[in-house]
């Protein structure tokens, strides 16, 4: 008889139980390994729904303390904070305010709940006129004249108490430039998550209507990563740790399981995958429709994310999973 067809070789014998297969399960979720993101907007008020993000909310600062810290209760490991402004301006300048809508969440998170990491957006996109990430010269993001404006954005985020700032406007060394500027604004141990590989893709539609941060004009595939190109994603990421990041991101995750695998075989660092708001808003539109069990295939793609290598995974669906527990699919 040949071995494959031996009587020994039995591979369903570790598929026929729950028990078992949880035993022998080679890549796990944890809510500890989730990160959920919160918009936070200025002002009072209820919570505002977004109509494309079922179940997510734009919420004031306040209301956002009190959601991260069930979050933290919960198990959830860390949120991910996205801001919108009182009011725009060509330069995004009420980004780096003190009094921020995000840099006020902060200080609430942290006196509600001080174990709770909290982790910032470092964007100019939803704060400026014209809705692109840097600061436009003749119609064209100024890559460098963007940096200056990154750094003091990640520096109020750090002075309001920012575990890790996260920048993710796809600028050429904006690592190095934030960095610098928290070195050397006494902020040494606040870590910096690199948007490193975000492509130009698709699935951010329900984010920009989250945070009101679509382009008036244009697009920006002159700064994000072209959907075709791996080996520039490598570079990027390759780029940003040797400028001092401490965290490099993959985005968005399901399209990008090749660069996740790719990331993990060649970067001995934490990677991090962002679960967007369009493959969200996929599963949930789907569900509504009885197309799709959505627990199910929630948790099925987030072990696809890890399974392709990331350490940390940021997910609308971070409190739910949670709430529920992480039985596998």
């Amino acid at each position: 008889m040949s071995p494959d067809r031996s009587p020994a070789l039995r591979l369903r014998r570790l598929r026929r139980t729950v028990a078992l297969r949880e035993a022998v399960a080679e890549s796990r979720v944890t809510p500890g390994d989730l990160i959920e993101p919160i918009f936070v907007r200025p002002g009072g008020g209820p919570a505002e729904p977004i109509p494309s993000l079922p179940g997510v909310f734009r919420r004031t600062p306040a209301d956002a303390a009190v959601h991260a810290a069930g979050a933290v209760e919960d198990g959830v490991g860390a949120v991910l904070l996205f801001g919108l402004p009182r009011r725009k301006d060509p330069r995004g300048r009420e980004a780096a305010r003190p009094d921020s809508a995000v840099a006020s969440a902060i200080r609430a998170i942290k006196a509600r709940q001080p174990g709770a990491l909290v982790i910032t957006d470092v964007c100019l996109c939803a704060y400026t006129t014209h809705g692109h990430c840097g600061i436009l010269r003749k119609g064209e993001v100024d890559n460098d004249a963007t940096l200056p404006a990154l750094a003091r954005v990640a520096v109020a985020h750090a002075r309001a108490g920012a575990d890790l700032v996260a920048p993710s406007a796809m600028m050429d060394h904006q690592v190095a430039a934030i960095r610098e500027a928290l070195d050397a604004a006494g902020f040494a141990d606040v870590g910096v998550l690199a948007y490193s590989a975000k492509f130009a893709s698709a699935f951010y539609g329900p984010f920009r209507e989250a945070a009101d941060s679509a382009p008036a004009e244009g697009d920006r595939r002159g700064y994000q990563l072209d959907v075709r190109n791996a080996r520039e994603a490598l570079r990027e990421i390759e780029v940003d740790l040797a400028e001092g990041a401490d965290l490099v991101m993959v985005k968005p995750a399901l399209p990008s399981l090749d660069i996740l695998a790719r990331a993990r075989a060649r970067f001995d660092v934490p990677l991090v995958a962002y679960q967007v708001s369009g493959e969200y808003a996929m599963l949930k539109a789907a569900a509504a429709r009885g197309w799709l069990d959505e627990g199910r295939a929630a948790r099925e793609s987030l072990a696809a994310i890890r399974r392709a290598g990331a350490d940390l995974i940021i997910t609308y669906y971070a409190r739910a999973i949670a709430r529920e527990g992480t039985e596998a699919p």
